[in-house]
């Protein structure tokens, strides 16, 4: 099974929204902190947001809080990331990212060993 793999992409009118999904592995979905990390056209890959899916904690870096959410379905062993009021700027590769057993406290991708094949947010102006 592919550890992880994302979904959800597509191109949007800015002020659109959408949602990204990312399926994990059973044994990854219980035992690691998932993450969504962006890579947009001038900047480094940074962190998103972020759940612990054992004490379903969340997080989502302030700059996008507002605009941004993150949620899970247990059931499903997935992570969504909702995206709201698009902009241009957010065009990029968006990637999901499992640190195996770690305690959910950082965006450092030296804690991250798994990642998905990530997918694309295209925003129109």
């Amino acid at each position: 099974q592919v550890p992880l793999m994302e979904s959800g992409g597509g191109s949007v009118q800015a002020g659109g929204s959408l949602t990204l999904a990312c399926v994990a592995s059973a044994d990854i979905y219980s035992n690691a902190c998932l993450a969504w990390f962006r890579s947009v056209p001038g900047r480094e890959r940074e962190g998103v947001a972020r759940t612990n899916t054992y004490d379903g904690t969340r997080h989502v870096v302030p700059s996008m809080r507002g605009r941004f959410t993150i949620s899970r379905d247990d059931f499903k062993k997935s992570i969504y990331l909702n995206l709201t009021s698009l902009k241009p700027e957010d065009t990029g590769a968006y990637y999901c990212a499992a640190a195996w057993q770690r305690p959910c406290s950082t965006f450092h991708e030296s804690e991250y060993g798994f990642w998905g094949q990530g997918t694309q947010v295209a925003v129109s102006s």
